[in-house]
């Protein structure tokens, strides 16, 4: 009878595991507050100088103390890791120096370190582009992590912050690590407090505490704040206990936490119950949980009866609760088990009417197992209690077929046992009794294997007690025989309907798991979606005898079906349910009338695509089977962007050595040709010294071989920026000079162009490769040269923006194909597939590698009154150092 109560082998060998693992990964520690301000980074340090005093190994990975002095002071004289310099754009970020961390603690034993601000995200270039994807492998090298966030940067919060302060905050931590912590500290500071910090210029300075008192740092955001703080606290701690419980097999509940359980029995006031507890559960601002126990008297109900019972879980869920469906003997063993495991403290249950006056309610048997939960008991209305009464009748029948079913399994084996009265002894006889007892109790259930109990005991006393054919005894001792008698079978009676149940519900649970498994075996060899639709299609048929169609999205988010789906859903079913990531369909709330149940693909990345089911019956699918369902979905969605990625990588991959191939032909072919190149430009200035009288000719020859030249001078640079061989000469520079030496060079090119230079006066100097960049104004001439008229002006602007230049280079030609500005950056991209404008698309590829090495940008546009123009925008801080050496470093810095 305290079988459930006994520790779960596997659970105990799943915690072992898991134990085992968590000895070889860091601890994390969290300090956790509502917002900005309230002293978590002080805590975090404070901490820190005693864990420093007491011996422990530890360093400051990253502190950030936003100007605080308070925060400054009591980060000093702790050992700090110096911060890795990431160059972005106009300025140098100073980031976590991940590395030098993880040989730190690779260096000692119990090494602590420091990060601060776990949501923040990195600079571009970073090996990881969260924080706290940092702390994850620092973690799992064995380094203890000691971290800070705010409520607003958890996930699942992030949407509710959001609609509270008004503020959408973007860096987040998923729930997941949080929840992983292995200590949470909270950090908290009642709100006038922390206003009057923020007044005092101890959270931002002046003007940013003059915003963020206007905005977010409003007494209302803060109070809404500190209690998001606190539930999300409290629910991890929740967490924890109720894990602690389970590893040390507590029975009791502590009602530390209220929470309600509704127990919805095979009785007629199942709806009211539900209703009610959801009533009492909004009005108490309380948790709470619908259970239907799987006993053998429900399994008896008619299909009709179960399938309400379903609808009434269903019903439970839609109005907030946690639905299901565990198994047991008796219904009020199973309450009791459910709501010790869950820490439950008080049950709502139906009053229920008993059929003997020495019967107990499941209300008295829950009292007599836990005396230490609350029990409300909700009456039936007359209407419920006239509709029992007319669909009492068929359960009723059904009952009688056990019945039934039990007299003549008695009476058969009466028979059977007559001739052998006088062969055997009758304590053996007895046994044969018991048996058939046994038989009906596993067939039929508690009630038939009771009457087969009392029918035994007379048979036997009938048939087989001197004096035979009649209930007299004779001797006194016989009814010993038969109380002990009646009360063996009326035991094995019993526990072989609970033992029947049991068994049904493990082999259930086993099959499920067995098919996942299997399922889930074989879609990690599916190569194709088509193969990840039959795997799908076959489970489905197998379980619950459902055909489906499974709907795949491309990148455009248009759903395509994938051949050999035998289900048919409305295209606005699909769709919905795909947009918005929400099952539709039939056995939900959105269009329940249609025959098919779509369930949405989630992945870890994004939706992709929708799962079309058809029932083989009009039936409502339960917390259990709708759980199997979603497992599947997930399981076919992380399959499809498993076979996503494959192809993804199969094409990057293709694509990387394609580009590589072509950059060794592009640098092989210009190696030998710019030799031959060279010799033919000489022979045609020899030709022409020698004065030969064919000028023309030699011209010609001259210019062809120069212009092959250039092309072979542009395939071997494009080459060698993408290789990365280029190395930046960076020196501050005055714009106006290269611009010049860039005309100059440009001079043949543009001919009779005019040029407008119109350069302003508080240009300052650059940090450019003045070689490289003036290929990039010469690319631009040369492009403008080659596609304006004769007369046409050029003209050259530049001007400073904030902390950046802006230089345009404008012409007057027919501008830029439209719709296809971005794409002439690419390589060998023309404006027009055929024309005579020599060129192979490689200029602006180069422009904008150049461009983009200097950590500036460059688009095209075309110009209101006609004409191309090209925007490059250039930081103006400090430049980035020179990779030649570390003295050039030194002197940019």
């Amino acid at each position: 009878m305290n079988e459930p109560e006994r520790p779960d082998p596997d659970a105990l060998l799943q915690r072992v595991q898991h134990e085992a693992a968590r000895a070889a990964r860091g601890r994390l520690k969290i300090y956790f507050g509502a917002s900005a301000g309230v002293g978590k980074t002080w805590a975090m340090l404070a901490a820190a100088r005693d864990a420093l005093a007491q011996g422990r190994p530890l360093v400051v990975g990253l502190v950030e103390t936003h100007g605080r002095s308070e925060t400054e002071a009591m980060a000093q004289g702790l050992p700090r890791l110096a911060l890795r310099r990431v160059p972005h754009r106009e300025r140098t970020l100073a980031e976590f120096d991940l590395d030098a961390a993880l040989g730190f603690g690779a260096e000692r034993a119990q090494a602590l370190v420091l990060v601060d601000e776990l949501a923040h995200s990195n600079a571009p270039g970073s090996r990881h582009p969260k924080r706290w994807q940092d702390v994850e492998e620092l973690l799992a090298a064995g380094v203890d992590v000691w971290t800070t966030m705010n409520v607003q940067h958890l996930e699942s919060l992030n949407d509710i912050v959001g609609g509270i302060t008004g503020v959408r905050v973007r860096e987040t931590v998923p729930d997941r690590v949080f929840d992983q912590a292995d200590e949470v500290v909270v950090v908290d500071l009642p709100p006038d407090e922390l206003l009057a910090r923020l007044k005092a210029g101890k959270v931002y300075l002046a003007q940013q505490a003059e915003r963020a008192a206007a905005h977010f740092f409003r007494k209302g955001n803060l109070l809404a704040l500190r209690e998001l703080a606190l539930r999300r606290t409290a629910d991890r701690v929740d967490g924890e206990m109720l894990a602690w419980r389970h590893q040390n097999s507590v029975a009791a509940v502590w009602p530390n936490r209220e929470a309600l359980l509704a127990g919805i029995g095979a009785g007629e006031h199942g709806e009211k119950v539900v209703r009610s507890c959801a009533r009492l559960a909004a009005q108490l601002g309380l948790p709470w949980h619908a259970v239907l126990i799987e006993t053998p008297a429900l399994q008896r109900l008619p299909e009709a009866r179960r399938r309400q019972l379903l609808k009434l879980l269903k019903l439970a869920e839609e109005l907030g609760a946690s639905a299901a469906t565990p198994s047991a003997p008796d219904a009020a063993a199973g309450l009791v088990r459910y709501a010790r495991e869950h820490n439950l403290s008080r049950l709502v249950l139906g009053r229920g009417q008993r059929r003997w006056p020495w019967q107990r309610g499941t209300a008295e048997r829950i009292a007599a197992l836990a005396g230490e939960l609350d029990l409300l008991q909700v009456g039936a209305t007359s209407a419920v209690r006239t509709r029992a009464a007319h669909e009492s009748a068929p359960a009723a029948a059904f009952a009688w077929q056990g019945y039934a079913a039990a007299l003549a399994a008695c009476a058969g084996t009466a028979l059977l046992a007559m001739p052998l009265h006088g062969v055997l002894e009758l304590t053996n006889i007895v046994m044969i009794f018991l048996l058939a007892v046994v038989g009906v109790g596993l067939r039929f259930g508690r009630g038939p294997a009771v009457a087969a109990a009392f029918l035994g005991v007379g048979l036997f006393d009938f048939f087989f007690v001197q004096p035979r054919f009649s209930f007299a005894v004779s001797d006194v001792q016989y009814l010993v025989t038969f109380g002990v008698m009646l009360a063996v079978a009326l035991a094995i009676g019993q526990l072989t309907a609970g033992l029947k149940v049991q068994a049904a519900a493990a082999m259930q649970r086993e099959h499920r798991v067995r098919s996942l498994y299997e399922m889930s075996r074989d879609l990690s060899a599916a190569l194709l979606p088509l193969q990840v639709a039959e795997i799908g299609a076959r489970f489905l048929a197998a379980e619950f005898g459902a055909r489906c169609t499974l709907h795949v999205a491309d990148d455009d988010g248009r759903l395509q079906a994938v051949p050999g789906g035998s289900a048919e859903a409305d295209e606005g079913v699909l769709q919905w349910s795909y947009d918005r990531g929400v099952a539709a369909g039939f056995g939900t709330d959105t269009l329940p009338a249609s025959r098919c149940l779509v369930l949405p693909l989630k992945a870890p990345m994004r939706v992709r695509g929708v799962l079309a089911i058809e029932p083989a019956q009009r039936e409502a699918l339960g917390p259990d089977a709708m759980r199997l369902l979603e497992t599947c979905a997930s399981l076919l969605a992380i399959s499809l962007e498993r076979l996503h990625y494959v192809d993804v990588a199969q094409k990057s991959s293709l694509q990387i050595e394609s580009e590589r191939l072509r950059n060794s032909l592009l640098s092989a072919i210009s190696h030998d040709l710019r030799t031959p190149l060279a010799a033919l430009v000489g022979l045609a200035d020899t030709l022409a010294l020698q004065g030969s009288g064919q000028h023309t000719t030699i011209a010609a020859i001259r210019e062809s071989a120069r212009r092959m030249a250039a092309l072979v001078g542009n395939l071997l640079d494009m080459a060698r920026l993408q290789a990365g061989a280029v190395r930046l000469r960076l020196a501050w520079q005055p714009l106006e000079e290269v611009v010049g030496s860039a005309l100059a060079a440009s001079h043949a090119a543009l001919q009779d162009r005019p040029v407008a230079v119109e350069l302003a006066d508080d240009l300052p100097l650059l940090a450019l490769d003045a070689v490289l960049f003036e290929r990039v104004f010469v690319n631009l001439l040369e492009n403008a040269a080659k596609y304006t008229p004769a007369g046409s002006r050029v003209t050259i602007r530049a001007a400073r923006q904030g902390e950046q230049v802006r230089i345009a280079v404008e012409d007057e030609g027919p501008g830029l194909p439209p719709g296809r500005e971005q794409a002439l950056f690419e390589k060998f991209e023309r404006g027009e597939r055929e024309s005579a404008t020599p060129g192979v698309g490689l200029g602006l590829a180069i422009t904008r590698a150049i461009v983009q090495a200097h950590g500036g940008t460059i688009v095209g546009s075309n110009r209101e009154s006609g004409g191309a123009r090209f925007t490059i925008e250039l930081p103006c801080g400090t430049p980035p150092a020179d990779d030649g050496s570390a003295a050039a470093q030194e002197d940019t810095t």
